[in-house]
């Protein structure tokens, strides 16, 4: 006699089938999340690429994500934070972001005084010339520094005006042979400022040596190789599968226990023997 019960478990065993990779899913993201920790957020889309780029050139997994004010954010795992921000700290990265004479231009509705108009001006020139000297090849970051005096026409002595070049640059990039380059493009970008009155500092850095050029070490887990780093994500995963599974399987159990038949069937009457009276 078929079981009456047997359409209404199989229907209950595929619904928690169907639900199951989804909560696998959900986990594994979740365990995957837990394990990692932001490096930076408030990035643009070029930050955060040359961010995870250079990690992953020291062999280091980084991911970037969109965070809701539309800005990236940079995240790793746990346990290479520190090897991480020491990356970024010998690769002057992220990159600062500079004014343009625009950005610090922009009107606010009040008057400004011819004070606060100089400093502005000296300010966005700083700006503008310490971008354009970043953007040289083999520069980590660079700064330069005004010093524009107010001259009174009427005086006989005039304080002339000067710069100061502060680089910090990849030791290996011959930068000394682009002193004289970088000190007349700072002479011609200020107006009064000239090639002497200019000094350039700089500071070699040097590049720390990549791990992607060693052969990692790795480490058998169930019989899959995995990374070190990725050894304690493996196992948390795979724990929490199991247990999503052995909640499955143990409701699955107890849901076909308490549906299992009595034992006890009605009799059809048209099946007892026939007795003559």
């Amino acid at each position: 006699m078929p079981n009456p019960t047997l359409p209404r478990w199989t229907s209950l065993l595929s619904g928690c089938l169907a639900r199951g990779p989804v909560a696998l899913v959900f986990l594994a993201i979740l365990l995957l999340q837990a394990c990692s920790v932001q490096l930076y957020s408030g990035l643009n889309q070029r930050q955060a690429n040359e961010i995870v780029a250079t990690l992953m050139r020291h062999g280091i997994a980084a991911q970037s994500e969109l965070a809701k004010d539309g800005k990236m954010a940079v995240s790793v795992e746990k346990n290479r934070f520190a090897e991480a921000m020491a990356i970024l700290d010998e690769s002057g990265l992220p990159k600062q972001e500079f004014h343009t004479l625009g950005d610090v231009f922009k009107r606010g509705g009040l008057v400004s005084s011819p004070v606060e108009e100089r400093a502005t001006m000296i300010y966005g020139l700083s700006q503008e010339l310490s971008q354009t000297i970043s953007d040289i090849d083999g520069v980590l970051s660079a700064r330069v520094h005004l010093v524009l005096p107010e001259n009174d026409p009427l005086r006989q002595q005039l304080v002339p005006s000067s710069a100061s070049v502060f680089i910090r640059h990849r030791a290996s990039v011959a930068m000394n042979e682009l002193i004289p380059q970088v000190k007349m493009l700072v002479a011609k970008g200020v107006a009064g400022l000239t090639y002497d009155n200019v000094s350039v500092t700089l500071i070699p850095v040097a590049a720390p040596t990549p791990e992607a050029a060693t052969e990692p070490r790795l480490t058998s887990f169930l019989g899959i190789w995995l990374h070190p780093d990725s050894l304690s994500a493996a196992v948390w995963l795979f724990c929490g599968m199991a247990a999503v599974i052995l909640a499955l399987g143990s409701r699955l159990f107890y849901v076909q226990w308490r549906q299992r038949p009595s034992g006890v069937y009605p009799l059809d009457p048209a099946a007892l023997p026939l007795t003559r009276t």
